[in-house]
């Protein structure tokens, strides 16, 4: 390999698992610049439907992807043997984040089941009550499952007919991987012809369901996020989705009275899903109302600069009792206007981009570097459309170094993974089926968490459906790599146990998200499937197959 220059059949045990270490965590943070960068790019209005549609599921199957590639290509006599390396990070990958994320989210995510049909209970308080022992934990908690994940559930198990199509022959051709990869030859082209039309497929279903709007829940969950991590202003993140709904007329006028124009119900309704979690947190006596106190809080932690004399004013327009206090839907009407007002005092004298980095630089470059890092503190308080074209600056530049430092390391990752089972006399497979997944699909598993863990159906339907749409696109994108090398290079897929235990997990969990709720018991399982597809695997090919 060209770079980098160390070979794992050179060094030592210590050498080769510092190696893996440094190989695995640079993939790793590759993958979560990759998550990153993608994110910040819903929240660009303008690019949110391709972003969501194509950019996501894409960028997200890449580190996957790369390894996979990889792992067949080089000296042809060497390529089949390392070619199991990528079937196993190909399972790994798919196996992985349909049990151990998901059951983790599960767990993360549950909430009580009431009465006798088992209601989730997302509106109580507490929404997990400490009652109960192991039974009720097992049995009597768990999380709703949604119409978007049923059918995510549906379209992965479509998405697993390119497998059969490659094993059905698989089963009946024996001999030397020569004569096996020459029968399999034209079924790997029409593998490959089918894998591209169902990508292809599969994102047009995902561009249309965000230009629908339908993947709402993902950008407001992504917007919340921002805003929990102080990447962006309330106004940065808004205005612009503001601008685009009702056009980018501005008041015309001076102060909040001089804002006339109505939200639309779809602004309105967007609001409420993006602030309504944070208004509860900050009503602190939990009688639906913030007073003044409360309000310019809840501004200064959502990154606004506001004084008293604009809290004033809002509370002067929306306060028609004079009580002190506002609810929450006059409170979304003053946020409303505070974004307008702010988007239109701010676009009179707004700074250019180049102007802002250039004055930046004239402060220190080391110090700038940390507080690029950081992120959040330098741009908050600038105009929102200066916010939104740095954000679109930072996300392209993390999207561009996740991607080449994935290109760069997979290759030797894959070496490492090989050299790794040579010394322990396993086959390749095992031990990329374990140790890839933990550094490609990390983020994965920490966003899947993250979301989960705010126990409402929105989130927790956000969580599992990423997990759902990156196993379709391993059956896609991923397993159409795998079709290429067979047909371009002349390999063999001898990999029928291995074949068995992708289709069979992705089914099991197809078939049990078609019900209305999954209880902790059930997600107890789904872990389990995990360390249970290794054995089987181990099981059919002590039997005698591939």
């Amino acid at each position: 390999m060209a770079f980098p220059t160390i070979e794992p059949s050179e060094v030592g045990l210590t050498g080769l698992a510092w190696l893996f270490f440094s190989y695995g965590y640079l993939l790793f943070y590759a993958s979560g610049l990759i998550s990153e960068g993608s994110d910040l790019l819903l929240l660009v209005p303008s690019m949110a439907g391709l972003v969501g549609g194509v950019v996501l599921p894409l960028l997200g199957a890449v580190p996957d992807g790369a390894i996979m590639l990889f792992s067949g290509l080089g000296d042809i006599s060497q390529a089949q043997e390392s070619l199991s390396v990528g079937v196993g990070a190909l399972a790994g990958s798919t196996i992985m984040l349909l049990t151990v994320p998901w059951g983790l989210s599960v767990f993360a995510g549950r909430v009580d089941l009431v009465g006798e049909s088992k209601v989730p209970n997302y509106t109580g308080k507490p929404k997990l009550s400490a009652k109960g022992g192991l039974l009720h934990t097992l049995s009597g908690t768990g999380i709703g499952l949604s119409k978007e994940v049923s059918h995510g559930g549906l379209l992965m198990m479509v998405t697993t007919l390119p497998y059969f199509i490659i094993q059905g022959p698989a089963c009946f051709l024996h001999g030397p991987s020569e004569v096996v990869a020459e029968g399999e030859k034209m079924y790997a082209l029409a593998g490959l012809v089918v894998c591209l039309v169902f990508f292809v497929v599969y994102l047009a279903i995902q561009m249309k369901i965000s230009k629908d709007g339908t993947d709402k829940l993902k950008r407001v969950a992504i917007v919340k996020k921002s805003l929990e991590q102080g990447k962006v202003s309330l106004s940065g993140a808004m205005d612009q989705v503001i601008k685009n709904s009702e056009g980018a007329a501005t008041t015309g006028g001076v102060g909040y009275q001089a804002i006339s124009s109505e939200p639309s119900p779809e602004i309105i309704a967007t609001l409420k899903d993006v602030l309504r979690d944070a208004f509860k947190r900050y009503d602190d006596n939990g009688n639906g109302t913030l007073d003044k106190k409360e309000v310019k809080i809840f501004f200064h932690d959502l990154n606004e600069n506001i004084g008293d004399k604009e809290v004033d004013a809002l509370f002067d327009r929306y306060d028609k009792d004079n009580s002190g206090s506002i609810c929450f839907d006059e409170f979304i009407r003053a946020c409303y206007d505070h974004i307008k007002q702010s988007g239109s005092e701010r676009a009179v004298s707004r700074p250019a981009v180049a102007d802002i980095e250039k004055a930046k630089s004239l402060d220190g470059d080391e110090e700038d570097d940390e507080e690029e890092e950081e992120m959040p503190e330098d741009i908050c308080d600038l105009p929102p459309d200066v916010q939104q074209q740095i954000i679109k600056k930072r996300a392209f530049t993390m999207l561009f170094i996740g991607t080449a430092l994935v290109v760069i390391f997979s290759d030797p990752m894959v070496d490492v993974m090989q050299q790794i089972a040579e010394r322990a006399n396993l086959p390749p497979f095992y031990v990329s089926f374990i140790l890839a997944p933990l550094a490609s699909n990390a983020s994965e598993v920490l966003a899947s968490q993250y979301y989960a863990k705010k126990k409402t159906s929105k989130t927790i339907s956000v969580a599992l459906s990423a997990l759902e749409g990156a196993a379709s696109m391993n059956n896609t994108f991923c397993l159409s790599i795998f079709m290429g090398l067979i047909y371009f290079r002349g390999l063999a897929w001898q990999y029928t146990a291995e074949t068995i235990a992708i289709i069979a997990v992705q089914i099991i969990l197809g078939l049990m998200v078609q019900s209305k709720t999954m209880t902790a018991m059930k997600a107890c399982f789904i872990i389990s499937i995990f360390p249970l597809s290794i054995l089987l695997v181990a099981g059919l090919e002590a039997i005698g197959f591939d």
